[in-house]
């Protein structure tokens, strides 16, 4: 059980939008954390949360395989809120009635507040109207509210779209608070856990970095530990949390697998032996990796592949390691937006996205135990760990960069003269990108080498090469984002300089989609 005294609990019943709204709770300084929807009644008792808030997803809690959590939630007297999913899944457990809608609602609506106290406190004072925006994305209306509860807000098209039994502290709002497209969310969110809830913002990445460092002394006692270092900021922060709690009982390591950025390895060798002086056994395994790869398009193949040769090569160093006892755990940078996306957390329905090499890819087999523990931090979360515990600017502000590598902005089949096509083209984006003052509003920029050849003209003759796209986006946690307006001037100079200087490449185009509904990275 989590130490923490006061917490939230959510459930989730599949919407991607949950870890929003774990992220929107923890920013008020309250731990919290994610269960899936059929989590048993006495493990949620066991973990006395102080509020339970039901998650939204994408069934209709008429059909018969609905998701429905335990019932028993709505008798421990604490409160509990409904987001859209979670209203229509409350209204049906305390005998309200839910019907589809006539016309759905998705995207910005304007809600017309009813009731402006407990969970809309404050709200008419901020926005000087008690119209507000909110984000909408539902097909089921509330027919008729369960007995006890009243209407606090309404659309258009949602004649009830918040509802509220203050009585039982029991509230359902039809809308999506923890979007940043529900401009008053977050005052929302604020009003249910500090005031509804009554929890105090007591939990801060201090406390966890406290309670996390403790939670590895007791659990590594005096074995040895290996860590999968890439030179990223995820894994960066994870070797210093473990290497502050167990000195030289860690070893990292430093794989080569060949899909790595133009002058990676050095770079990465020479910060963690000379800044960071961590212990750091370096391999240099590019043939095994490409080998693997050798003719393999999906990507989701790729990960895997990846994902159990890195483990491979872990395995195999971790014998040359003369230590006292054996080596029995792997330390992984994993975040928690990487087990959102690669399987439901902690086994809850949300849908899978794609597979990380670091977690959905990892062999089911292992001989080490993995201790993992970013696993439930955010990016920036992270970075707020790292710059607490001393990790240099340079690596911390560093953009995010994939485990599989480049291999994952080669659409199609990994080869030598593909890898070196997009390593020179990469380079001038990273170089050119950073002459201006964008740049340090940039969350990940990139190229993506594309499996199409086009027709050009060069020095008047003929070329038929490759396709190289631009990525380039701005976020917060890397779960949803938007792309850069870049400026003109440096579309130009990206494109002149490519084509110019990286043999193999005669367009270059931009990527101009959002996340969602785009991923980030192109695989």
């Amino acid at each position: 059980m989590h130490e923490d005294k006061e917490k939230i609990i959510i459930l989730d019943f599949g919407s991607q939008y949950t870890q929003l709204i774990a992220r929107r709770i923890r920013e008020n300084n309250v731990y919290c954390e994610i269960f899936p929807y059929h989590t048993p009644y006495m493990k949620i008792k066991e973990f006395q949360p102080k509020g339970i808030i039901l998650s939204g997803g994408p069934a209709s809690v008429y059909t018969s395989k609905a998701p429905v959590c335990d019932k028993r939630i709505f008798d421990m007297k604490i409160p509990v809120l409904g987001i859209c999913y979670g209203m229509q899944l409350m209204t049906k457990i305390l005998h309200g009635e839910v019907a589809k809608a006539e016309k759905r609602e998705f995207g910005k609506s304007d809600m017309f507040i009813d009731d402006s106290s407990d969970l809309f406190k404050d709200i008419t004072t901020f926005t000087l109207s008690s119209v507000i925006t909110v984000w909408m994305s539902h097909g089921d209306k509330i027919e008729k509210m369960p007995p006890g509860f009243i209407k606090s807000g309404h659309t258009e098209n949602s004649p009830i779209a918040a509802m509220k039994d203050a009585k039982r502290r029991f509230y359902g709002i039809q809308f999506h608070p923890e979007v940043v497209h529900t401009p008053m969310g977050m005052k929302i969110i604020q009003n249910f856990v500090h005031g509804i809830c009554q929890c105090s913002p007591s939990w801060t990445i201090s406390s966890f970095h406290q309670k996390i460092s403790r939670e590895i002394k007791g659990l590594v006692g005096g074995d040895h530990v290996i860590c999968a270092l890439s030179g990223g900021v995820d894994s960066t922060v994870a070797a210093t949390i473990v290497h502050e709690a167990i000195g030289s009982q860690l070893t990292c390591i430093f794989v080569n697998n060949g899909l790595l950025r133009k002058r990676e390895a050095e770079r990465v060798l020479d910060t963690y032996r000379n800044q960071l002086k961590f212990n750091l056994h370096y391999v240099d395994a590019s043939k095994s990796f490409l080998s693997k790869l050798k003719k393999v398009i999906d990507p989701e193949k790729k990960r895997k592949i990846i994902g159990n040769e890195f483990i491979k090569v872990f395995e195999k160093e971790a014998k040359k390691i003369k230590k006292v006892g054996k080596v029995k755990y792997l330390v992984q940078g994993t975040l928690y937006p990487d087990v959102i996306e690669s399987v439901s957390f902690k086994g809850g329905p949300s849908a899978k996205i794609k597979t990380h090499h670091n977690v959905g890819g990892l062999p089911k087999k292992m001989k080490f135990k993995m201790i993992e523990p970013l696993r439930e931090l955010f990016k920036d979360e992270v970075r707020k760990l790292g710059q607490e515990l001393g990790v240099p600017p340079e690596i911390l502000w560093r953009q995010p960069f994939p485990g599989p590598g480049l291999a994952v902005r080669i659409i199609g089949e990994v080869t030598k003269n593909r890898l070196e096509i997009l390593r020179n083209a990469d380079a001038i984006v990273s170089e050119e990108l950073q002459k201006f003052p964008i740049y340090k509003t940039i969350w990940q920029s990139f190229g993506v080498l594309l499996p199409i050849k086009t027709v050009g003209v060069m020095g008047d003759e003929r070329t038929y090469e490759n396709v190289l796209a631009i990525r380039a986006v701005t976020s917060l946690d890397g779960m949803t984002a938007d792309w850069v307006r870049l400026p003109y001037e440096a579309l130009s100079n990206l494109s002149n300089r490519i084509i110019n200087e990286v043999k193999g490449v005669n367009r270059v185009v931009y990527d101009v989609s959002s996340k969602p509904p785009a991923t980030i990275e192109w695989e």
